[in-house]
């Protein structure tokens, strides 16, 4: 499977999915406005070890059913959409959040784990 299995910028369904979960954590009016930040996020690179290990996730396995269906997306030459975090705070132990692409990490991290997923990434305040 190929390495480079990603998209320029992220699905447009993807900012709504990243506040509704985040509105779980959240208000829902920070939610929106963390979603809308992310939306305005340059694309930065990070390696999918490094995405999970920074987020204390696990990484689901291949026989996942999400997960699985991302990585037939790959072998059929589909590119993936990129991942929304919301950056931790290590001094205050706080793990990064990953507002969308948890399965999409997973099956990047089964493909090549040294892979660098595109990433808009957020700190959780403006300052």
């Amino acid at each position: 499977m190929s390495t480079e299995h990603w998209k320029d910028e992220p699905d447009d369904h993807d900012y709504p999915a990243a506040a509704d979960y985040l509105s779980l954590l959240l208000t829902e009016t920070a939610a929106k406005e963390l979603s809308d930040r992310l939306r305005a996020a340059p694309l930065v690179r990070r390696k999918a070890k490094d995405l999970l290990r920074a987020s204390r996730l696990e990484a689901l396995g291949p026989d996942n059913f999400h997960v699985a269906a991302d990585l037939e997306k790959v072998k059929k030459g589909r590119p993936l959409s990129p991942v929304l975090i919301v950056r931790g705070r290590l001094a205050e132990d706080v793990a990064m959040t990953v507002a969308d692409g948890y399965h999409r990490i997973c099956a990047s991290h089964h493909m090549d784990e040294d892979a660098d997923i595109p990433c808009r990434i957020v700190d959780l305040s403006k300052g």
